[in-house]
């Protein structure tokens, strides 16, 4: 599990290095949005209340703690999960990239009262209008490498033996 936790860590520092940097050390906060290499990447910020793509975004301080809650319950039930199993390095990695980014969403939570989005990306003509932050890339890849990792090591049977 050495490898989940420093999983965990990393993806947790990079993703409150980045949003600390570009929030606040370049002031995306006051500016509103910084053309990268435009259009296929802008900073544009956004306080997302709710889940992804602002799904339930309600003003009432009660979902913030609920989004909380589920977060920290999803991340408590995935760390068990993933200890019971034998689990691979690559189910390990899968399981502390969830992990970390939505740790890293439950501190914007806690801290700011929002998750601090701030990465837009739009290509070929069609405008994207949603941002998003390394923790939302982190969450997603995490989820995917459980689905597409798991169940790969041996199976033991538990099937009893019939003796001759």
């Amino acid at each position: 599990m050495r490898i989940a936790i420093w999983t965990i860590f990393v993806t947790f520092a990079l993703d409150q290095a980045t949003k600390l940097g570009v929030v606040f050390g370049l002031r995306l906060i006051d500016l509103g949005v910084i053309d990268v290499v435009p259009p296929f990447l802008t900073f544009r910020m956004a306080w997302n209340t709710g889940v992804n793509f602002g799904l339930f975004s309600h003003d009432a301080d009660v979902m913030r703690w609920v989004l909380i809650a589920v977060a920290l319950a999803i991340s408590v039930w995935v760390w068990v999960w993933t200890r019971r199993e034998a689990a691979s390095k690559w189910v390990q990695i899968s399981a502390g990239l969830l992990i970390g980014g939505a740790l890293g969403n439950v501190v914007d939570r806690v801290v700011y009262g929002a998750v601090a989005d701030f990465l837009n990306m739009s290509c070929c003509g069609i405008e994207n209008p949603y941002a998003f932050n390394l923790a939302d890339v982190a969450i997603f890849a995490g989820a995917l490498g459980l689905v597409v990792f798991s169940g790969r090591g041996p199976r033991v049977s538990k099937k009893p033996r019939k003796t001759p």
